[in-house]
């Protein structure tokens, strides 16, 4: 978990510079390419890494065995969260104090969500608000059951409002184009964040349709998030997907 939290922190701001840097110039060599590809895949493969650490410590929880249920967890979080970043970086185009109010109104609704849900991972009151804070800076970025409950309902209302965001920034762009890009330019960034967004919608539903280790459970708990732990112990309140 440390290690996801450290991923995100760091590399979610890098991964932001790095694309407002590429997108202000026009032109890049391939090494700047190369380095934001292994920034989005970097920050991915953390989940990844982390559900399946999580899962070998679980009892109750399923493996996430096999290579194609990774891959397509993979791909899911690598084109929304490139999707999203590249969004975001629109947004600064445009306006700065905009984008920033954006990510911070999310950040609080993040927090927020993390009161409502009572998470009592932290042994103290003032590491467990750290937590929440961190967790809240996550979600901005991307879902986390951060319960191991019933998601289905706050994920699907998670990413429609992804996708209104995202679109709402395109159409704000296309109505008021920036002299900063020409039409030329700004058609491909358009139709990456589109293509990308929707087949990180695509593989989210593959996985968790099809590939998720308790999908094929029959349970009265939710198929996405499966059952939580029984026992009265901090690694029921880790995050779960």
């Amino acid at each position: 978990m440390l290690r996801l939290f450290e991923t995100y922190l760091e590399g979610c701001p890098q991964l932001a510079l790095q694309l407002y840097i590429l997108l202000e110039h026009e032109q890049a060599n391939f090494s700047q390419y190369a380095a934001i590809m292994v920034s989005c895949c970097a920050i991915s493969w953390s989940t990844v890494d982390y559900q399946i650490a999580l899962r070998k410590s679980l009892p109750d929880k399923n493996l996430l065995n096999g290579p194609c249920p990774k891959l397509i967890y993979l791909f899911y979080k690598l084109f929304t969260l490139l999707s999203w970043m590249l969004s975001i970086v629109l947004l600064l185009f445009l306006n700065i104090k905009i984008a920033l109010f954006l990510l911070s109104f999310l950040w609080f609704l993040g927090i927020l969500w993390a009161f409502k849900e009572d998470t009592q991972f932290c042994a103290s009151q003032g590491m467990e608000l750290m937590y929440r804070i961190v967790v809240g800076f996550i979600l901005v970025f991307t879902f986390f059951n951060i319960k191991g409950q019933n998601t289905k309902c706050p994920m699907s209302c998670y990413y429609i409002v992804r996708v209104l965001a995202t679109l709402g920034i395109l159409i704000v762009f296309w109505f008021y184009p920036l002299s900063i890009f020409n039409s030329d330019y700004f058609i491909p960034i358009s139709i990456t964040i589109t293509l990308t967004l929707l087949l990180g919608i695509i593989f989210l539903i593959i996985y968790y349709g099809t590939l998720h280790p308790n999908r094929s459970e029959e349970t009265k708990m939710d198929e996405i998030d499966g059952k939580p732990v029984q026992s009265d112990c901090r690694m029921k309140y880790f995050l779960m997907e």
